[in-house]
Formats: structure tokens, sequence, C-alpha cells
């Protein structure tokens, strides 16, 4: 293929590639949306729920990078379909950002500072305890650069 066609479609022959993160962006969305149905917050509350799901799809992400990347030889639309797909869809931090400036508006700027910093600390936490997890469970060393 000439450098004029590469251009024209760059995203050609990438259909399997984006029907996988759409199937896997459903998934997660309506498990995120479940989240929210069974554990509500309410109007000016702290937003548990949207700090539980983020911290715990950042976990499950540190697992499965692990998995695809040092454990197994993995299909190439697995990491799109379960991570930026299942798990993109799932997490939130759009609504980690609406959360935030809904608890400025209801005057509860230390609550809306307190998880702003939390979910940043305990997201980043997550991904290393998931990886050093499955690393330890699959007794492989952590790769150096």
């Amino acid at each position: 293929m000439d450098e004029r066609a590469r251009r024209a479609a760059p995203w050609q022959g990438e259909w399997p590639v984006i029907g996988a993160v759409a199937v896997g962006g459903a998934i997660g969305a309506v498990a995120r949306y479940g989240a929210a149905l069974i554990w509500p917050t309410g109007t000016g509350a702290f937003p548990w729920t949207t700090l539980a799901v983020n911290v715990s799809g950042c976990a499950v992400m540190g697992v499965l990078m692990v998995l695809i990347t040092e454990v197994w030889t993995a299909h190439r639309l697995l990491r799109p379909f379960l991570g930026t797909g299942i798990l993109g869809g799932f997490t939130t931090f759009s609504t980690y950002v609406v959360d935030i400036e809904r608890l400025v508006e209801a005057h509860r700027v230390a609550a809306a500072l307190a998880y702003l910093a939390a979910t940043l600390f305990a997201a980043l936490a997550a991904v290393t305890v998931g990886m050093a997890a499955s690393r330890a469970l699959f007794g492989l060393r952590r790769r150096t650069a």
C-alpha cells in the first residue's frame, strides 16, 4: 500500500478492534451503571460508589496488564476488549470530575479535595498492588527498563 492510501484510511483493517472496544465498553458501562443503582450517591454526599468503581477497575487493570504482557500470549483483541472496552467503560474518571464539582457546589470543598486526592492515590496504588499481586502469584519478577 502506498503512503497516500495509508494516510487516507489509517483505521482500515481495524474494524475487529473497534468492535471489541465497543462491545467491551458497553459491558463495562452497564456494570458501572448497575453499581450506581445498587449503591446510589445522594446529592452532596461523598461519592463512594465512583471511588470504589475507579479503584477496583484500576486494580483489575493491573492484574490484566501482567497477565496479557507477562504470563499469556493473548489474542490481539483481548486487550482492547478487556482493557480499553470493559475496564474503560467501567471506570469513570469523567464522573469523578463531575462528583468533585458537585461537592464544591454543595460547599463541601474539604470533601471534594479529599475525594480528588483519595481517588488519585488509591487508583495508582490499586494498579500497583494488582500488578505486584499478579507477579507474586505467578512467580514473576518486576520488569526493569
